[in-house]
Formats: C-alpha cells, structure tokens, sequence
C-alpha cells in the first residue's frame, strides 16, 4: 500500500513538473491566439494593450492604454506567474466584468507554454513572434498590412452610397459595390495607419464581398463618403 502511494505521488511530481515546465519555441505558436488582440512592442496598442513589461505591472495602469474595462482597473492585481496563469485560463473567474472576450486556454501545458514564451518576449530586446491573425471559427481572418504603402487598387479616392449599397472608387480608377452591411468604416492613427488623404481599401471575410474602409482620422469620413443615387 505505502509503494503503490509512494509510486502516485512520485508520478504526480513528475506529471506536475513537467506541466509547469514551459516551452517558449511551442509558447511562440499559443500566442498566435493573442496576436489579433495584443502586440508585443511597446506603445503598439491593438484591441487590447501592448504587452511589453507586463511582469509586475499592475493590471489597468499601462498610460497610452484608454480602454481598460472598470473592473479591470478596480482588481488590484499585479501580474506575474501566478496571476497571468490564472487569467489566460478564465478572464471572467479571475476578474468578473472585464471586458476581455477571450473564453482562456483551458490546457495547463498550452498556458506554461506561453508564459514562458511571453516572459521572454515581453521583456525589452526579447523575441518578437510575426503579428498574424489566427484561424476564427474556421475562416482565417485578414491581416492588416502598413497601410502607409497602399497600390492604386487599394488607395481609396471616394465612397458613394445610394440606398443600401455604398461604391468605392479606387485610385486604379475602378469602382467596387457593397451591401451597406459589407463594408465598414474604421480609423487607425498609428504609425501603420494610411496617410492623410488616402483611406485603404483593406478585404475581409473569405468571399470577396466584404471590406473595411480605414481612414487616418474621423475627419476623414465626411470629405470622402457622400450619398449619391
């Protein structure tokens, strides 16, 4: 009897050791389902904050970052090891309320994997991971190029919009029509952002029928968008 408990709790250490044992080449890989939502440069804010020094950061205080949730800010929580685990598996059991829609990594191996990748990463001169955009419900989302370095197809020139459709003039001189719940209008303002005056025509969804209208600025959206039938 005591060789057979002696035997589990030794296979128990092993199998708990070798859980808390992260791999950051197979952390770099989890980490694909972060990168539509967090950067690991600093001041590059996506969705989500920039996660650059994050170890021992006090969550909800990162200054260029104006979306945190309020319950986010109220926690309290510093993050480390303990914390950071906790959370990747179960944004809502950790902090209840916050605004972060991801569901969590319910495999311990998964999660030490990408600590141990992030606790690299997010340090200053650590490894960087490409920022590309993970499978979603089996369609492979878009990634958004430096929309400073557009083609003419692409360089949006002006958008008309006659009942429910809205037509978009390239700087290719052609036209392209969208149901009116096909296109979207957006902003970026980062350094990666279109040049002012010249919006991005940037594709969406697998069909062909959808896209995103992104302009440097909300001033940018009255010049550009007229009714026209």
């Amino acid at each position: 009897m005591f060789r057979t408990t002696a035997t589990a709790l030794v296979l128990v250490f092993f199998v708990s050791s070798a859980v808390a044992e992260g791999n950051a080449n197979r952390g770099q890989r989890v980490f694909q389902n972060c990168a539509a939502c967090h950067s690991l440069d600093a001041g590059k804010n996506m969705t989500g904050p920039s996660l650059a020094n994050l170890w021992h950061r006090k969550a909800g205080t990162q200054q260029d970052f104006t979306r945190y949730s309020t319950a986010l800010v109220a926690s309290g929580i510093e993050w480390n090891d303990q914390t950071l685990d906790a959370w990747v598996a179960d944004p809502q059991h950790v902090i209840p309320g916050n605004e972060m829609t991801f569901p969590g990594i319910k495999d311990a191996q998964a999660r030490a994997d990408l600590l141990a990748y992030l606790k690299q990463a997010t340090q200053p001169g650590g490894p960087r991971a490409a920022q590309s955009q993970p499978q979603m419900g089996g369609m492979m989302s878009t990634a958004v190029p430096n929309l400073k370095t557009l083609d003419a197809s692409d360089r949006v020139q002006a958008v008309a919009y006659c009942r429910d459709t809205y037509e978009v003039a390239t700087a290719d001189g052609k036209k392209r029509k969208f149901w009116e719940r096909n296109l979207r209008f957006k902003t970026d303002s980062s350094p990666e952002g279109p040049t002012q005056g010249a919006p991005a025509l940037v594709p969406a969804g697998m069909m062909g029928d959808r896209a995103d209208v992104i302009f440097a600025n909300p001033d940018e959206l009255g010049k550009f968008i007229s009714k026209s039938c």
